[in-house]
């Protein structure tokens, strides 16, 4: 989905001047790489090797796939030039031509054909608008068609790498690129995490293609707007690819290459430097890897795929809501949460879950400082309708900010429901009464999902230190009588809050416990590159009292002078943070306590494996005591031991022998427990090998179908 801020783009662009939008976007790309240097130019998660896979042809270690987007008639000419460098160099390429931006020339495509190239097309116009809508894709879908089917060309490249691959299955296509393994830079910035190809199966009826991600970065964000003067990026990354036996694929414009015997314009940069890439890759492995045209290596993927090799994307069972002729179709669902989506596992993994399953799936979510209104992450279309800084230390603050995120969801939720029927509505609190954003959808037969991670007269009077028996605490429960009547069913993060609930607020018929499982797609023991002589004890979540960082901070001061070579990472946001940066410099461990920012689940996964011991220490009050912390499940499926506060609901799921508890707000026994661990290798492997394999019966794979059944029951619908 295309952000608001870049359909602006895109309306104005014609009349920005060339120069302007480069330093435009130089500046953009200067405040956003620093916050992205753990996932570019390489994301770590991006290596796993296909279900199935067996290898490339004649078990070549890597495949390196070329291509040419030709933007211009200044592109179009140097085109020839380009295929000489291949040539001399023995490699082969695919040149894809922008159909109505300039004269295509036939004699060209016909001279490359024969020369043994491939053609494919790069868009219609390349104008940023082919995305705007789908009766405009549509539209345009069958003129690219035309000229798919005149070029004698099976390959797709998306301008600007916008994109809707559901949408693409109107193309007459082999496969296509409009993705990237990662890359935070470009206007759809979501990766899909992978090295390899991936089938974009079809259903009724529609044609499937196979996806190949960009894994190079491209030379124009290099060496014109990061203006790097060597190729140790592409290096680098090349490398690592063939040490994990990828698809190098690399996406260059023959428009921004100039000749090394003429001035350079602003947007250009030599052209030797892709010689230099050709020439280190033949330096350095030849004879090691398989050089296909893109059509090559897509029919070779789609013959894996036929033997039945399952690759990352292959469709699993999907769900479906019957019709009223007796058929099927897609399910519709829409999740509606007051959080923000990149950072929130529970609300991705459902999401996804029901993606992968065949759904579509949007989401209605708040919108961090930096980020399009508008984003599809892994197929999951998000509208960020409401910016949020957390930092609410008011009741009223925070309440208004409750009833007006409440307020843009259901007018944005009726519309929907006048065009676009959802067959379910999951909403997550907090807070409970997000459930009337619903209300028009129920009363036009979306059924409800009412997802409780916090609940929340507890989580009032914990955040704002108010009585049980105030009229604030007394008018919430009521709130969350009603809220769990409207909703069909209602789903409960913990056993402990289903006990309470049950008693005060809803059937026990009516709800089910699904606690918050990590997602071994995400967490799962890998090579975690600790860092060498020092100890990196680590906590990720939010910043409220009731999670008791502060009690964390105060133990590592406690025990700072007896373990020299330890560090305290906190990661996350929230309104305790102005408190904790104060507390950190009265306590004098400003260099060795470090206070960052939320990372997305993807990141904050790689962040925490290469820790040494994870820290959870909740205060034991009416809320905290009771609220389950889904870090613990992910630091034991990630190999990490953990200090755990010995709260009711640690209790109720852990025992000694799987996680190390020391005496709830009680920094002492903390740095106690710290310090333990510290000295004791030992003893940290034995928690976090007993902790492996408790929690191995505790991941999403293993109890997603127990959502999925639950969906199922409410919608009526089978799986196919």
């Amino acid at each position: 989905m295309i952000s608001y801020r870049a359909r602006l783009f895109y309306a104005v662009k014609p009349f920005i001047p060339r120069r302007l939008q480069i330093l435009l976007r130089r500046a953009l790309i200067a405040v956003r790489a620093p916050r992205y240097r753990h996932v570019w130019p390489i994301n770590e998660r991006s290596n796993r090797h296909p279900d199935g896979w067996t290898g490339w042809p004649e078990q070549k270690r890597f495949a390196l796939v070329l291509m040419h987007d030709v933007e211009t008639e200044r592109g179009q000419g140097k085109c020839r030039q380009l295929m000489q460098l291949e040539q001399s160099m023995s490699v082969r390429s695919s040149f894809n031509f922008v159909p109505e931006r300039y004269a295509v020339s036939s004699k060209l495509r016909q001279d490359l054909g024969n020369e043994g190239f491939e053609i494919g097309v790069h868009g219609l116009k390349h104008d940023g608008k082919l995305f705007l809508s789908r009766k405009r894709f549509d539209r345009h879908a069958a003129r690219i068609n035309q000229y798919l089917k005149e070029w004698r060309a099976v390959g797709f490249v998306s301008p600007s790498m916008h994109r809707n691959l559901d949408w693409m299955h109107e193309l007459e296509i082999e496969y296509d690129t409009s993705t990237f393994d990662t890359d935070p830079f470009e206007p759809q910035p979501d990766g899909v995490q992978t090295i390899f190809p991936f089938a974009v199966q079809g259903d009724q009826g529609r044609r499937g293609y196979v996806e190949l991600p960009y894994t190079l970065p491209q030379d124009f964000t290099l060496f014109v707007l990061m203006r790097e003067t060597n190729i140790d990026i592409w290096k680098r990354k090349l490398d690592w690819i063939a040490d994990n036996g990828g698809m190098a694929l690399l996406i260059t414009h023959p428009d921004y290459m100039a000749d090394s015997h003429a001035p350079m314009a602003p947007d250009e940069y030599p052209m030797t430097r892709y010689r230099e890439l050709l020439e280190y890759v033949r330096s350095r492995y030849d004879g090691q890897y398989w050089n296909p045209l893109p059509r090559e290596i897509a029919r070779f993927w789609r013959a894996q795929c036929d033997n039945r090799i399952v690759t990352r994307s292959t469709t699993p069972a999907q769900i479906s809501r019957p019709d009223r002729t007796g058929g099927k179709r897609r399910l519709r669902a829409c999740m509606v949460a007051y959080t923000f989506y990149d950072t929130d596992n529970r609300v991705k993994r459902y999401a996804e879950t029901l993606k992968r399953h065949g759904a579509d799936v949007d989401v209605i979510a708040l919108r961090k400082e930096g980020e399009a209104s508008c984003a599809c992450i892994n197929g999951v279309d998000v509208s960020r309708v409401q910016k949020r800084v957390v930092n609410e230390r008011g009741a009223l603050t925070y309440l208004t900010r409750l009833l007006a995120f409440l307020i843009k969801s259901t007018v944005l939720l009726t519309g929907r429901s006048l065009t676009k029927r959802y067959d379910l509505i999951h909403v997550h609190n907090v807070p409970d009464f997000q459930v009337f954003a619903a209300l028009v959808p129920k009363l036009a037969g979306s059924k409800i999902i009412l997802d409780i991670h916090d609940i929340l007269p507890e989580f009032y009077a914990s955040k704002f230190s108010a009585g049980q028996q105030s009229i604030a605490y007394q008018a919430l429960l009521r709130l969350e009588k009603w809220s769990t009547a409207l909703a069909d069913h209602v789903i409960i993060s913990n056993h402990l809050w289903e006990q309470r609930l049950v008693a005060r607020s809803v059937k026990k018929d009516k709800c089910t416990t699904i606690m918050n499982y990590p997602d071994p797609r995400v967490f799962s023991q890998r090579r975690n590159g600790k860092v060498p002589d020092k100890f990196i004890m680590i906590y990720p979540g939010t910043l409220n009292w009731h999670q008791g960082v502060d009690i964390a901070v105060r133990a590592f001061a406690l025990i700072k002078d007896n373990a020299p070579h330890a560090e305290f990472h906190i990661y996350g946001d929230g309104p305790m943070r102005g408190d904790l940066q104060r507390l950190i410099s009265d306590l004098g461990v400003r260099d060795r306590v470090f206070l960052r920012g939320a990372l997305p689940s993807e990141e904050i996964a790689m962040v925490m494996a290469k820790s040494d011991l994870g820290v959870v220490p909740k205060r034991n009050d009416s809320f905290g005591g009771d609220a389950f912390s889904t870090k613990i499940f992910e630091f034991m499926a990630l190999g990490v031991p953990v200090v755990v506060a010995e709260t009711r609901i640690d209790r109720y799921y852990f025992d000694d022998t799987i996680v190390r508890f020391f005496e709830p707000e009680n920094a002492a026994s903390l740095a106690m427990a710290i310090e333990e661990l510290v000295r004791s290798k030992e003893q940290r492997d034995r928690l976090a090998a007993n902790a492996a394999a408790f929690v191995s019966s505790y991941t999403w794979d293993r109890r997603e179908n127990d959502y999925l059944s639950l969906v199922g029951h409410l919608v009526g619908q089978g799986t196919r």
